[in-house]
């Protein structure tokens, strides 16, 4: 997804979503926990999660919250070792991973691929363990 500048970000980025919801129809959606007990973002961003949250509900698609605890398992002290973590697991995302940032330095952009991808992850284990208490 690409980045989304100037006034009237929320509602833009809604609009944009809905395209993808009606052109991909998912089957789940997970996000990041932006509760107060979940994860510390900017409002905007807590915003429009909920706002994807209830998008979904909407049209029946059930909704996955994972907060930056349900990565403790992995002993990842920040995203970036996060980053080259999940690079482990999905190979093809290697060259992708940025080098460590400086503190005077702002995330790099392809950040988000790991967010989605460790998301997506959580997901992943979280049934593929669901499954095997289930038998």
């Amino acid at each position: 997804m690409r980045e989304i500048r100037g006034p009237r970000k929320h509602g833009r980025c809604v609009t944009r979503i809905i395209k993808k919801f009606d052109r991909y129809l998912p089957d789940v959606v997970v996000l990041q926990d932006t509760s107060p007990e979940g994860a510390q973002r900017a409002r905007r961003i807590a915003d429009l999660n909920a706002a994807i949250a209830e998008l979904a509900k909407s049209r029946g698609i059930p909704v996955y919250l994972y907060s930056r605890a349900a990565f403790d398992y992995l002993g990842c002290v920040n995203k970036q070792a996060l980053a080259e973590v999940i690079a482990k697991y999905i190979p093809a995302l290697e060259r992708y991973v940025p080098p460590p940032r400086k503190p005077w330095m702002s995330e790099n952009a392809r950040m988000g691929i790991f967010d989605a991808a460790a998301l997506g992850l959580r997901l992943f284990y979280s049934i593929n363990r669901r499954d095997r208490q289930a038998t």
